[in-house]
């Protein structure tokens, strides 16, 4: 599935509406967010996570990881561009972040292969100016449910 956006809001009110339909999956799913620097990757992950009442979103580049948790949900971000080996990412738990009913957002998947869960679902940015593209496909029965739920 492709969906073409044309300002960082419109890109922010996907973030809001992916967010919403995966509260109403209620089980754990992850998400790898694809594409070159600046290109938008935590801007849909700030946008997913504020939808769920955090205010303050801070990007995990130099933590690796940054936590959000409530009453309803159990948010794990993840920035893995820092990574020099994905063995790195055992000594910060990350076992511990696939837990029932987590959501874990994960930019540069790539760099933390063999260690991080696989993906349910892969949304790819591309774009230039304000223009955004986002090419999104399943990777599980789970993600499968998510894009019939965006469409």
């Amino acid at each position: 599935m492709n969906l073409v956006f044309h300002s960082e809001l419109e890109v922010a009110k996907f973030a809001q509406d992916l967010a919403r339909n995966v509260e109403n999956l209620n089980h754990a799913i992850v998400i790898y967010l694809e594409g070159d620097l600046g290109v938008g990757k935590t801007t849909i992950a700030r946008n997913f996570i504020q939808t769920f009442g955090f205010k303050r979103v801070k990007s995990p580049t130099y933590s690796l990881v940054e936590s959000y948790q409530n009453q309803t949900i159990n948010i794990h971000h993840f920035d893995c561009y820092r990574l020099s080996d994905p063995e790195e990412l055992e000594y910060i738990g990350i076992r511990e972040y696939s837990q029932d009913k987590s959501i874990q957002l994960i930019e540069w998947a790539e760099l933390g292969k063999g260690m991080i869960a696989p993906a349910d679902l892969i949304i790819h940015i591309t774009g230039e100016d304000n223009s955004r593209t986002l090419t999104m496909s399943a990777q599980s029965d789970t993600g499968k449910q998510l894009l019939r739920s965006i469409d």
